[in-house]
């Protein structure tokens, strides 16, 4: 019994010195690679961070050259408008809309007076009107959803390659649709033939009180009412160019260019749009888009289908009288420097 118990505690001490002698010289060199394999993977990870971060600045740089297209050296409407004017097929003709819409509803005469009138004063009723512009609206839908979906783009570096693509045909898109539901509703022709190389100030500023109305800015709903008032009551061409280049409508052009250039130079990647133009998202961010588009294109319609081009029983608001009333003194007033009083 004593040599068992003697070759037990034998064992035990040699299972002792061996343990010691592994924590002496085994474990330390464990830890060590353990520490040198933790200090590389932070290294790694910091270089790994730093790359995103630089490729995510280089992105955003090339993006934002891409983006402006005025070359003043920011991101605004205005150049939102221009490129997206560029992209085939954006530019609405008036007369041919307006006579494709009616054609199977309507006789040729009625269409004639929609077309060199307003389709109000032709005798087309406002629920029919509206029911075009749903459909225009659902049209353009389906179309800016499935470029979403088509042109889903790899992300990193790449993504400044495609991002401007996705947002100019997003936009392009949305100024199609603002355009053809303005005719609907009694607007005339807003890009003409004369202007279809460089859009002119006023046709500029017309254009981003309409996308003000889409994207809900303050101030922009007034606009295209009284807008629509003064071309009611019969001013001339000329004079509604000069309300929106330099007189009682251009403040609020202002205003609404400058609140979409703090939103677009603030969240060209983080807010704006990336939540407006997924690119990454494939069929999901089709989906996004075709949810995001509508709520836009019905402001407008809301705004427009109750103006007096297009509703006879119409009722004004304050706002909207009061910039028509500045418009009326400005036409006496050059109507005063004319005649020489």
């Amino acid at each position: 019994m004593l040599n068992i118990k003697d070759a037990l505690y034998s064992g035990i001490h040699t299972v002792q010195e061996n343990a010691k002698k592994i924590n002496e010289t085994v474990a330390p060199g464990i830890v060590h690679g353990i520490e040198t394999a933790a200090t590389k993977t932070g290294d790694a990870l910091t270089a790994g961070k730093n790359t995103v971060v630089n490729t995510g600045a280089a992105a955003k740089d090339a993006v934002m050259d891409q983006l402006d297209a005025n070359h003043d050296g920011k991101v605004d409407i205005e150049d939102i408008i221009i490129l997206g004017l560029r992209t085939p097929g954006v530019k609405v003709e008036r007369n041919r809309f307006l006579a494709n819409e009616f054609r199977a509803h309507y006789d040729a005469a009625t269409i004639e007076k929609a077309v060199r009138t307003t389709p109000m004063k032709a005798g087309i009723s406002l629920e029919e009107i509206n029911k075009i512009a749903d459909a225009v609206i659902q049209h353009e839908r389906y179309f800016v959803s499935g470029i979403s979906a088509a042109l889903g783009a790899p992300g990193g570096a790449a993504m400044a390659a495609t991002i401007p693509t996705d947002i100019m045909q997003y936009y392009g898109y949305t100024l199609r649709a603002a355009q053809e539901m303005m005719y609907l509703y009694g607007f005339p022709e807003i890009i003409s033939a004369d202007n279809e190389a460089q859009i002119d100030t006023s046709t500029m500023n017309t254009l981003i009180i309409a996308m003000g109305v889409m994207f809900g800015v303050a101030g922009a709903n007034n606009a295209i009412k009284a807008m629509a008032k003064a071309l009611g009551e019969g001013v001339e061409r000329q004079l509604m160019k000069k309300a929106l280049t330099k007189g009682a409508i251009y403040p609020i052009v202002k205003s609404i260019a400058k609140w979409f250039g703090v939103k677009m130079t603030k969240e060209v990647f983080s807010g704006f749009f990336k939540k407006a133009i997924p690119v990454a998202g494939g069929i999901i961010g089709g989906g996004i888009t075709y949810v995001s588009f509508k709520p836009c294109c019905e402001r407008l319609k809301t705004s427009l289908m109750d103006t007096m081009l297009s509703n006879p029983n119409h009722l004004e608001t304050k706002e909207e009288s009061e910039i028509f009333e500045s418009i009326a003194r400005e036409i006496d007033e050059q109507s005063e420097e004319h005649s020489g009083f």
